[in-house]
């Protein structure tokens, strides 16, 4: 029997959910902010830490635990599978902070967010299966929010498109998009408050 190909809204799912995978939004986030926010020289110091201690390695864990056969895939859709990759992410952001804090003296507001984002999405999943991808949309929405009203309600658009893709391709349910989505706007309201109150 031959097998059925992806519909057209399957794979323009496809595309849209690898595109905007957490490290991706997040790394567009960290170039958007830098360029404006910092000179060249300042942006790479900026960002060359984040790319060292964060994204690579955790980049490197994925593609090693795919490989070795411990994650079933990239988007590590297993719950299961999915306590490891939460602490080591935790790890690397963790290693990130004190490494910031001892070299420049002060925490790393966006990280320290992102971090418990990270711990709300571990406790979330021991009872369900949250959407990552969802959750750190919403969130990255909000950061571009701190900085740019109207590039933040984009993002918003394409965090609510990334939700959509993740039940269209079955990597998740409805409850468990929405609950992605719920965890990251508490998250992001605390971050958007905290971020007003110290501008102050």
């Amino acid at each position: 029997m031959e097998e059925k190909k992806p519909s057209f809204i399957h794979k323009v799912s496809r595309i849209i959910s690898d595109f905007f995978n957490p490290l991706v939004s997040l790394i567009i986030f960290f170039i958007y902010m830098s360029i404006k926010s910092y000179s060249l020289k300042d942006s790479l110091l900026y960002f060359l830490p984040i790319l060292l201690m964060i994204i690579l390695p955790v980049i490197i864990w994925l593609v090693w635990n795919v490989k070795t056969g411990r994650y079933t895939n990239m988007d590590v859709s297993n719950r299961t599978q999915r306590k490891s990759l939460y602490f080591f992410i935790a790890a690397c952001v963790i290693s990130y902070l004190a490494f910031n804090y001892f070299k420049n003296g002060y925490i790393d507001f966006v990280m320290l967010f992102i971090l418990v984002l990270l711990f709300a999405m571990q406790i979330s999943n021991y009872y369900i299966k949250s959407s990552m991808h969802t959750a750190f949309n919403v969130f990255v929405a909000a950061l571009f929010f701190a900085i740019d009203t109207g590039f933040g309600l984009i993002w918003l658009g394409i965090a609510i498109l990334v939700g959509i893709t993740r039940v269209i391709l079955k990597r998740h349910t409805p409850r468990e998009v929405f609950m992605g989505a719920g965890i990251a706007i508490v998250v992001s309201f605390i971050y958007l408050y905290c971020n007003v109150q110290f501008q102050h």
